[in-house]
């Protein structure tokens, strides 16, 4: 037995990805992923946002490798390490001190669930209460605290129990003519509302997995003013469109807003390594000595890899080039894909495509990857075709991996 057969056979049925996506992958380079059989795919899909600066970047290789031929340790619990110094030293110095922010970091694990399980319990333990709130459309993890703030009923339908003390509010793209912030301040003082005050509001300012919703600028500063005005927190969840993905470092910059928590995973682990942050405001740090643990905290290999992936993001402007491409996507959809049979939006580096419902999504995924595109889909239904590629993906490539979406597109949609 060899090939697909091993994984059909021995695999869980729970395996997703392989499933949209049938071949076995041997090579990545850049944005550019290898199968076995030597077909080069162009990669929109980027780790589902862990892998910004491409598959192996050659910086951050370089420093991974002289790390481990030193011997360097790999395995620290919460212990202090070269490694942790020089990311938490760089990561307050270059980053956050010259946004102007003020947290402190704490390592909650190595994955994005990990890190919002652990922005959930300090926030209750900050508030003493256990509502929180959170968007309907939203994604946080798959752990049963993160699941509870999830919207997508296919996940939560796995947690087996249920799914208690959040309460989902209306996101405004649901209702354009309805104010979901009045909507909100009115389950705050109406005292027949039924509905108690959270301790926090978790939000993501671009849902990607909810098909790529953009929050306006507007919206999130009235999110930020309404926290204030009654004393809750505000988390955002940047875990996948962090790391410049928007064009900027974190994803609410661009609203001129400081949340009270952020939670960061994926691309902040440099090299698709498993890393997470939880940050918080210091007044929030409350916690006891290892109240909050876990075993691999400590992963070093990601600690070299997240502080020379910030360096690799500052040192090659990452954040203007962002920006700049993100004039290409936009001018190319512009140009090339009109009509009352898709909706096209986006910021940065992340951009979807509705269409009609999940099948025709599905059908455009799958000729995709027939011509050389690994795309993925969300939203509702997943509906949405979703591009996502490396920030750091040359614009021949870019433009390629368009040319495939599009007449894709335009083939399934008979555009």
């Amino acid at each position: 037995m060899n090939g697909k057969e091993v994984f059909e056979t021995y695999e869980s049925e729970v395996r997703s990805y392989c499933r949209s996506f049938p071949a076995i992958f041997t090579k990545a380079k850049g944005s550019i992923i290898t199968s076995t059989d030597g077909t080069d795919y162009i990669d929109f899909f980027c780790g589902a946002g862990a892998v910004n600066y491409g598959h192996n970047n050659d910086f951050i290789k370089g420093k991974l490798i002289d790390y481990l031929a030193n011997d360097g340790i790999i395995h620290s619990l919460d212990m202090m390490t070269e490694p942790k110094e020089e990311f938490i030293r760089y990561f307050e110095e270059e980053v956050l001190q010259k946004r102007g922010l003020n947290y402190k970091i704490m390592f909650p694990g190595p994955t994005g669930t990990n890190a919002v399980e652990a922005a959930l319990k300090l926030a209750r333990k900050v508030k003493k209460t256990n509502q929180i709130w959170a968007l309907m459309g939203c994604f946080h993890g798959m752990t049963l605290g993160a699941l509870a703030l999830t919207s997508d009923s296919g996940s939560r339908k796995g947690g087996g129990v249920c799914l208690n003390d959040v309460t989902h509010i209306p996101a405004p793209y649901m209702f354009p003519e309805f104010d979901t912030i009045k909507y909100m301040e009115t389950l705050l003082t109406d005292d027949h509302s039924g509905v108690e005050k959270p301790a926090a509001l978790f939000i993501e300012t671009v849902q990607a997995e909810g098909g790529v919703q953009v929050f306006s600028v507007e919206y999130l500063k009235a999110v930020r003013e309404l926290c204030d005005k009654y004393g809750i927190l505000l988390i955002v969840d940047d875990i996948q469109v962090g790391c410049a993905r928007t064009g900027t470092f974190f994803s609410f910059e661009r609203a001129g807003i400081v949340p009270d928590m952020v939670v960061m995973s994926k691309s902040i682990g440099g090299y698709g390594m498993p890393f997470a942050l939880t940050m918080f405001k210091p007044e929030l740090d409350i916690w006891a000595p290892g109240e909050h643990n876990g075993t691999f905290r400590g992963n070093q290999l990601s600690m070299v890899a997240a502080r020379y992936g910030l360096q690799y993001m500052l040192e090659n402007n990452v954040e203007a080039e962002v920006k700049r491409k993100e004039k290409i996507v936009r001018t190319y959809f512009n140009d090339n894909l009109q009509g009352d049979a898709v909706q096209i939006r986006g910021i940065g580096l992340i951009w979807g495509i509705q269409v009609a419902d999940g099948k025709t999504a599905l059908a455009i995924a799958n000729r995709c990857f027939e011509k050389g595109l690994i795309i993925e889909r969300a939203g509702r239904d997943n509906d949405v075709v979703k591009l996502m590629p490396a920030l750091t993906i040359p614009d021949d490539q870019l433009v390629k991996g368009l040319d495939i979406l599009v007449s894709s597109v335009k083939e399934i949609c008979n555009l």
